[in-house]
């Protein structure tokens, strides 16, 4: 349907003309041949003023009206093509609402964007990151860019996102931007979120996202297995600053503690228990959520090995992070490891091979981890379920190797 289906016209209500003579203004929308409304304009003309559907007269009051008169037709007809670009089915009824600012759904997308992520930097260095304020401003600029190049428009009604329009924006990303699978999933999700703000808000009740499901990117084993830990372990690296890289890694490894986290990790974070166990008691920098772990034997070895060798009260002396990973990815190499190693692997190689494969509950790791969410952890407990199932296979099919029954 094109705007030739759109006519916009007025007329006077005469049976409610005032003392004076003067008779509200209607506007009368018609969508098609079916859809049709009409609404008052909030002014009024003498009956004697008004002919073929517009104030006559050479006075200032007349042009005012016709050019109010004429406004409100290019607004309507800007809103129904700006509409019908991203669906099928406006009525006159969601024009004059929209017109009117009567509805919700006049809450625009990129408008409520912007005021999230003005509320969002308020909070940042609070419980919110400036990484994810970025990651927020990143995900505006790739819709606003995408409203403009596939529809010309600088915003839309919340009433306009629907599914089509989902799935629209997941092909543009990944063929004309040419994202990731990854990337086109973070930038779904953080739609997602201001997605879910509106519903909270009441601006929108349908979720257009139900039945989305994004292409994911082949899964990446981020974690190191029980024999790769080993070779890390014991592997001759011939530099003190490779063996410096490794215990970092391995402290991480056997703690789950970020790199982030343990930079900033002081003697005040250290604490004894009643029974002897030493603990790590700290807040984490990305979510400002408190987390405490006890420290196995080789942790406290490697606390012991590097006492009083960081710069003021820190507990660990820490390359920055670029030049942990460079060193990580020699080591990986010289240990034969032969995929990607960064010194996040640790934290999942500490949630997956060192805590849940070995029985310690979900929720326990959760709270060590520093999660604000379960959720966040159950991604490690699914991987542990699908390498627990590998194991299993590959331990049947050594048994059945080594021996023979006959039933």
């Amino acid at each position: 349907m094109n705007q030739a289906n759109v006519k916009v016209s007025f007329y006077l209500k005469k049976s409610e003309a005032d003392t004076n003579g003067e008779c509200p203004v209607m506007a009368k929308l018609n969508v098609g041949k079916y859809s049709e409304v009409a609404f008052s304009v909030k002014m009024k003309v003498p009956q004697s003023r008004w002919a073929s559907g517009r104030a006559f007269g050479k006075s200032v009051a007349a042009k005012e009206i016709n050019n109010r008169l004429d406004e409100i037709r290019a607004v309507a007809l800007s809103i129904y093509s700006e509409q019908s670009a991203v669906r099928d089915g406006v009525t006159a009824d969601e024009v004059k609402s929209i017109l009117l600012g009567m509805a919700s759904e006049q809450e625009t997308l990129l408008s409520y964007f912007r005021q999230f992520i003005s509320k969002f930097e308020k909070r940042v260095g609070v419980n919110r990151t400036a990484g994810s304020l970025r990651a927020y401003r990143n995900a505006y600029s790739h819709i606003e860019r995408f409203l403009q190049e596939k529809y010309k428009l600088t915003d839309i009604p919340f009433s306009a996102l629907d599914r089509s329009f989902i799935d629209k924006y997941d092909l543009y990303l990944r063929t004309e931007r040419n994202l990731t699978p990854g990337t086109v999933i973070n930038l779904t999700v953080q739609l997602k979120t201001i997605v879910g703000e509106a519903i909270a808000d009441g601006i929108i009740t349908a979720y257009p996202f139900m039945g989305y499901e994004p292409i994911r990117p082949k899964a990446v084993q981020k974690y190191l297995t029980d024999e790769e830990l080993k070779r890390i372990m014991t592997t001759p690296l011939h530099r003190q600053n490779l063996y410096h890289v490794r215990d970092m890694f391995l402290f991480s490894c056997y703690t789950g503690i970020s790199y982030r986290d343990m930079r900033s990790l002081t003697k005040e974070n250290l604490s004894l228990a009643e029974d002897g166990t030493w603990w790590i008691k700290s807040v984490r920098q990305k979510t400002k959520i408190e987390f405490e772990i006890p420290l196995l034997e080789l942790p406290l070895q490697i606390l012991k090995k590097y006492s009083d060798t960081a710069p003021g009260n820190r507990l660990l002396p820490m390359y920055c992070n670029s030049n942990m990973n460079l060193y990580l990815k020699e080591i990986a190499r010289i240990c034969k490891i032969n995929r990607p190693l960064v010194f996040h692997a640790a934290r999942h190689t500490y949630a997956t091979e060192i805590t849940l494969s070995h029985g310690v509950p979900l929720e326990t790791v959760s709270k060590m981890l520093g999660h604000r969410q379960i959720e966040t952890t159950r991604i490690y407990a699914k991987v542990t379920d699908d390498k627990i199932d590998s194991d299993t296979r590959t331990l049947n099919r050594k048994i059945s190797e080594r021996f023979s029954v006959v039933i």
